[in-house]
């Protein structure tokens, strides 16, 4: 009894649970600083992708921010965009070109795998498989993310290693389902967002800006003419006899006549060329860095391209239509501090232009101004 009384006071043994004990609670300690420094990692990731307000930041924040927060040799997104919306959202926003995102009409064809990927897929990198998802060969293991909306797939984020023990199958996937949501909702958001502001500065019909964006355009590009000692100038354009159009076959076919005649100007101008629905019929295009006789030429083009064959008004009718343009343009030399009276200048300019087309008999291109 006496024997057992002194082992279990035995000043030894309690040295070494106690010794036990401290490195049990220093690991605990560096396990709780470790995850501390995840938590506040995983937090300053979903602020940032929550914090993205454009498409273009929102989509760097997925590509560059994850690459180099994960520390990674590649990250690709993967966006499902059937009707090409979001490519031209960006496009109209003036965003530069994203090597690393892949917008595709069907997720099967670029990579059969990916269509019935509900969670995320980790694992080893196979050339034969995952090519079409990376460029560069140096990858060993890769994660493959969904990013679900609903009962659709929107895309997949796709993460590459150097590391063959980074992405493997024997890792759980909770955080990464739950970050190809989050980034699934941020995408949605600035998608939507996107499409507001271009709602409030396209014209629904045409797809052209409306009024309020060109002369805000206008000014910008008169600012710019300015710096670099350039010209800038404006077309206005007029279809002959609208009203003709729409009383003699209704307004649906003057919309067709709209929607063809503005087409038709598109495959004229060039990109960093401005479109505008101006006014009903009336149309009107900047044209940056562009004098006026230059502007003129293009005008004679663009009249040409309407008139050279008759426009699909309804299923039975069609009709030659012809236009009137006036050109104006803003020689280099001038330099004033008021924009807006630039640009308003310019505008009456080319749509004095355009009167006098009209009143000379239309179907011609007059100049003024310069």
């Amino acid at each position: 009894m006496q024997e057992n009384t002194q082992h279990a006071f035995d000043p030894d043994a309690l040295a070494r649970d106690n010794q036990k004990l401290r490195a049990r609670l220093r690991m605990l300690t560096g396990e709780a600083a470790h995850n501390a420094v995840l938590l506040k990692r995983t937090q300053d990731r979903e602020l940032s992708l929550l914090g993205a307000d454009t498409l273009p930041q929102i989509l760097r924040a997925l590509v560059e921010g994850l690459k180099e927060s994960y520390g990674l040799e590649a990250v690709t997104l993967v966006l499902l965009d059937p009707q090409h919306e979001v490519r031209h959202l960006l496009a109209s926003d003036g965003a530069e070109a994203f090597t690393h995102v892949q917008f595709v009409d069907s997720l099967a064809g670029l990579a059969p795998q990916l269509t019935g990927l509900h969670r995320p897929w980790l694992g080893p990198y196979e050339p034969a498989d995952h090519q079409s998802l990376f460029a560069g060969d140096r990858l060993r293991s890769i994660a493959l993310i969904p990013l679900p909306r609903g009962d659709r797939l929107t895309g997949v984020l796709c993460f590459g290693c150097s590391d063959p023990a980074r992405f493997t199958r024997y890792h759980a996937t909770d955080f990464l389902s739950h970050l190809g949501a989050l980034a699934a909702i941020c995408l949605e958001n600035a998608t939507n967002r996107a499409r507001l502001i271009r709602a409030g500065i396209t014209d629904f019909l045409t797809g052209w800006h409306n009024r309020r964006y060109l002369q805000q355009r206008l000014k910008e590009e008169i600012s710019r003419a300015q710096r670099r000692q350039a010209s800038v100038a404006c077309l206005m354009l007029d279809i002959d006899h609208f009203k003709d159009v729409n009383d003699g076959f209704g307004h649906l076919a003057g919309d067709n006549a709209l929607k063809e005649v503005t087409h038709r100007v598109e495959t004229q101008i060039r990109s960093m060329d401005t479109a505008a629905r101006f006014g009903g019929d009336e149309l009107a295009i900047v044209l940056p860095e562009t004098s006026a006789a230059d502007a003129a030429r293009l005008g004679e083009r663009i009249r040409q391209a309407v008139a050279a064959r008759p426009v699909r008004l309804t299923v039975q009718a069609e009709r030659s239509l012809t236009l009137s343009i006036g050109v104006s343009a803003i020689a280099p030399a001038r330099q004033e501090s008021d924009l807006k009276a630039l640009a308003d200048h310019l505008l009456a300019d080319a749509d004095a232009a355009l009167y006098r087309a009209k009143t000379l008999g239309r179907n011609r291109v007059h100049c003024t101004g310069g």
